[in-house]
């Protein structure tokens, strides 16, 4: 798997999703912009780690199958039944996998919901997680000061933290951060460039 860092946190008023920029293969940086945080319906989102092609083809698919889901429904969908839908899509090329690791989040009626998935299709809720190369770094910045009902602003700063610092150990991991902070309000993008 290339490599990566990307981190959800569950707040008291909504989500928050982050990965970094740099897209690598091996040793080789290929880019220094790639976006690996992508809105795939109102109020939901997913973020990943792995091959990016697979990554924009997996949320564009899983996009227009909500899009469907809610003009034919004429309803909302929620987050779980995004993390599901993205679930069975991987399950069905489990023999032929998405090399990608993705967290699916947002907010819905039921409030602010996070779901990691591996390649293969597990649908696993939780209050905060991350995936990638880095990910056992930001993990343990995050099981240490993580605390539920965390407001968006705290929850944005631990975000930061914990993804500065797998961007300092780990070679596949660097170049700014993307986040996708989903609330009731809507979905607000902010990128921040690398900072020296």
């Amino acid at each position: 798997m290339p490599g990566a860092t990307t981190v959800g946190v569950v707040c008291k008023d909504g989500v928050i999703l982050a990965a970094e920029r740099r897209v690598t293969y091996g040793y080789f940086i290929m880019s220094k912009t790639g976006k690996k945080v992508f809105k795939i319906a109102d109020k939901i989102g997913a973020a990943c780690a792995g091959i990016v092609a697979d990554m924009q083809i997996l949320t564009r698919e899983v996009g227009a199958y909500l899009n469907l889901y809610t003009y034919e429904r004429e309803q909302s969908v929620t987050v779980r039944t995004a993390a599901k839908l993205m679930g069975s899509m991987l399950f069905e090329r489990r023999y032929f996998p998405y090399l990608a690791q993705t967290i699916v989040a947002g907010i819905d009626e039921n409030g602010p919901k996070l779901f990691v998935l591996d390649p293969l299709g597990s649908v696993i809720e939780d209050k905060f997680t991350a995936v990638g190369s880095g990910a056992e770094i930001a993990m343990g910045l995050l099981e240490t000061e993580f605390k539920e009902g965390m407001s968006v602003d705290d929850a944005r700063g631990l975000v930061r933290k914990a993804v500065k610092a797998a961007s300092a150990r780990d070679i596949g991991s660097g170049e700014g951060l993307d986040m996708l902070i989903i609330t009731n309000a809507g979905v607000k993008e902010e990128h921040e460039p690398v900072t020296k």
